[in-house]
């Protein structure tokens, strides 16, 4: 069993460290990992430049890890392609500092990551922690090992991936349970700040306040609030299939005067 593990934090994230090695209970563990930060790069992949790896032994003897100078999805294509001899089994992503729900999912390198491993047809999870400031990730990544185990028995269907969430906990036992959820919304207002360089020129810095919105019982923000696992299955094919009937009744023509 090859399992190939990614992140957009970095390969020096204490995250991706305790994910790799918790997966060496159920498989041969391979890491490639950008190099540096790629958080909410989203599904970017480099084209203009050149991509360079090299393996680190941080990880240890029983692990195969590179870092990538480039984006999540970047690590997970040439993990698959150029650094791995074989195809892996399963696609492991995270685990994320800092939770990855709802319409986050868009945005998120992590996400983005088990998603390209799905394009690849290969089963793909990824799994985000809620603590933004965590130093143990063990808890998480225990989680983390259960729920690929479930995989690696069940499987996932073709072109889906599951995104998973955990809530910041201090031990196992704060978790109130698992469930099966929907992506909720997330809304941000005041979104950038804007500032003044020593130069008088104005410049902008991300900085949006979270909007607190009721939140249905069966979506992922509701579930890790109330200190829940979440598991939400996401389609990665984009098309409403129920709208499909109801364009094509609208006579569309190029008949254009």
């Amino acid at each position: 069993m090859k399992i190939l593990i990614s992140n957009d934090d970095g390969i020096n994230s204490k995250g991706i460290y305790e994910l790799a090695h918790a997966m060496t209970e159920i498989g041969e563990v391979f890491v490639a990992a950008p190099e540096t930060n790629q958080s909410a790069v989203g599904h970017a992949v480099t084209m203009d430049t050149p991509l360079r790896s090299s393996e680190v032994e941080e990880f240890g003897e029983k692990i195969h890890a590179w870092w990538v100078n480039g984006t999540p999805a970047d690590c997970i294509k040439l993990g698959i392609e150029n650094l791995m001899k074989e195809k892996p089994d399963l696609i492991v992503s995270g685990i994320n500092i800092g939770e990855n729900l709802g319409t986050d999912v868009i945005y998120s390198g992590t996400v983005s990551a088990a998603v390209e491993g799905a394009l690849f047809g290969i089963p793909a999870i990824a799994f985000s922690y809620q603590d933004y400031h965590a130093e143990d990730f063990s808890n998480a990544a225990k989680v983390a090992k259960e729920i690929c185990s479930q995989v690696l028995k069940h499987g996932i269907p073709k072109n889906h991936i599951l995104n998973v969430n955990i809530p910041k906990i201090e031990n196992i036992s704060e978790i109130n349970g698992i469930k099966v959820t929907k992506l909720g919304v997330k809304i941000y207002k005041n979104n950038f700040e804007e500032r003044k360089d020593p130069k008088g020129n104005v410049y902008y810095w991300l900085a949006g306040e979270l909007i607190e919105m009721p939140e249905d019982k069966d979506t992922d923000v509701y579930a890790v609030k109330n200190k829940y696992v979440s598991i939400t299955p996401i389609d990665i094919d984009f098309t409403n299939h129920s709208l499909i009937s109801e364009i094509k009744s609208w006579s569309l023509s190029l008949d254009i005067k």
